[in-house]
């Protein structure tokens, strides 16, 4: 059994030394001993002192016949004894102190069923920390891609649909506030059925009619400043309104409902905000996507190319569209939910936080798609900026939160 012999006294106290069964320890001023101590403090030790040896299953301390005496427990050794854990050795009396330490056995190796299959001693965490539900999601959404195959509609609209709920749940688990499944998409279907009525055409009428925000069919035949002005008003304010409008109902049903429906339906704060923003970003850019982008490119591909070239293209549109929310529509949509949230929590500033909200969200907005027309590279970097004001609101809302002590992102943050 491999022991230790630790010093407690003396010029290097707390050293520890291990003891192997196999090897003989001897101690002593000796250049040849497996513990050397140096002449220089310890001349009342002799050059090979003691030694410790394993024998018929227990450790041994022999004195080698040294001058001043080997001392076990206070009592001077006279030949040799059976060492037990808690053991004092000293050297010639008090000079300097040993304990001998035997580490207990290790427990016995018992196998459990539960260890053998996890399953049954943790079932009933798995919904909760194990993230059951997003691989239940997952798995389900495959199938259906697998059985889908051969229908384009339908494997663009499981697989858009898919990507977006990824890009949501970041958001979610980022926000940290439980909210209802049925309010947040509530807030996406409010937005596509806002998209497919009559109401686009008022939206389209007073900013793009009333206001100069009409683009062009080739945006790239006008000067970058006049672009940037009809992106601002024609993109940027149209539909950063249209997608706040779920906030809005949201905010005057909360105003009207009691508890404990005020905070399930409402917005109470800047998290309720960001989190039906996003869901409603989410519906515009579904319907934006498989409604207008992913149809007129399979048109006009087929026609030149053939319809298993439109259905690539259409797929490498798709992706990059959805994957790019949470740096495109879903930034600019939280931020302004942010600033609406923010309004509730400090209504006497109200009207300053709202359009200052809005029109950030707006320029961040209208940045996004003139960039688009120039430069990759700016286009990266408006994202990212896009993504960075949505992150920092999301940090901020969670301080902000008036409840806080709630958020399971603040606790995870601060275990």
């Amino acid at each position: 059994m491999q022991a230790i012999l630790r010093q407690v006294s003396g010029h290097s106290p707390f050293t520890a030394y291990p003891l192997t069964p196999a090897q003989e320890v001897v101690l002593g001023r000796d250049p040849t001993c497996q513990i050397i101590l140096d002449s220089d403090f310890y001349i009342g030790v002799s050059r090979r002192h003691f030694a410790l040896r394993y024998v018929n299953n227990h450790w041994e301390v022999h004195d080698l016949g040294s001058a001043n005496g080997t001392y076990l427990n206070g009592k001077r050794l006279k030949s040799a004894a059976i060492l037990q854990p808690g053991d004092r050795i000293s050297l010639a009396k008090d000079l300097v102190e040993f304990v001998f330490e035997l580490p207990p056995p290790p427990p016995p190796e018992i196998l459990t069923l539960s260890q053998l299959f996890p399953i049954f001693s943790t079932a009933k965490d798995l919904p909760h920390k194990a993230y059951l539900l997003p691989a239940i999601l997952t798995i389900s959404c495959v199938v259906l891609m697998f059985l889908t195959i051969g229908y384009p509609i339908a494997f663009n609209l499981l697989l858009s649909t898919y990507l977006a709920g990824i890009a949501f749940y970041y958001i979610y688990q980022l926000c940290g506030k439980p909210k209802p499944g049925w309010v947040l998409l509530s807030s996406s279907l409010i937005t596509i059925l806002l998209i497919i009525s009559p109401a686009l055409k008022l939206f389209s009428f007073v900013f793009r009619v009333v206001l100069p925000g009409s683009i062009p069919p080739d945006p790239t035949s006008i000067p970058p400043l006049d672009l940037f002005v009809r992106m601002f008003f024609g993109a940027g304010l149209m539909e950063e309104l249209l997608k706040a409008v779920p906030i809005f109902l949201a905010l005057w049903l909360g105003q009207r409902l009691k508890a404990p429906w005020n905070h399930r339906v409402g917005i109470i704060e800047p998290l309720d905000g960001i989190l039906l923003g996003t869901s409603s970003a989410i519906g515009f850019t579904l319907i934006e996507t498989l409604g207008q982008y992913i149809p007129d490119l399979m048109q006009s591909t087929t026609l030149q190319a053939g319809e298993a070239a439109g259905q690539l293209l259409s797929l490498q549109l798709l992706i990059p569209r959805i994957l790019g929310l949470i740096a495109g529509h879903v930034a600019y949509s939280g931020y302004f939910g942010y600033s609406i949230g923010l309004s509730v929590l400090k209504p006497s500033k109200r009207a300053s936080i709202l359009l200052t909200g809005y029109l950030t969200a707006s320029i961040l907005h209208t940045l996004w798609n003139t960039a688009g027309f120039f430069s990759p590279f700016l286009l990266a970097v408006v994202g990212t900026l896009s993504y960075a004001f949505l992150a920092a609101a999301i940090l901020k809302a969670r301080q902000l939160s008036p409840t806080r002590q709630y958020n399971f992102a603040t606790r995870l943050s601060e275990d």
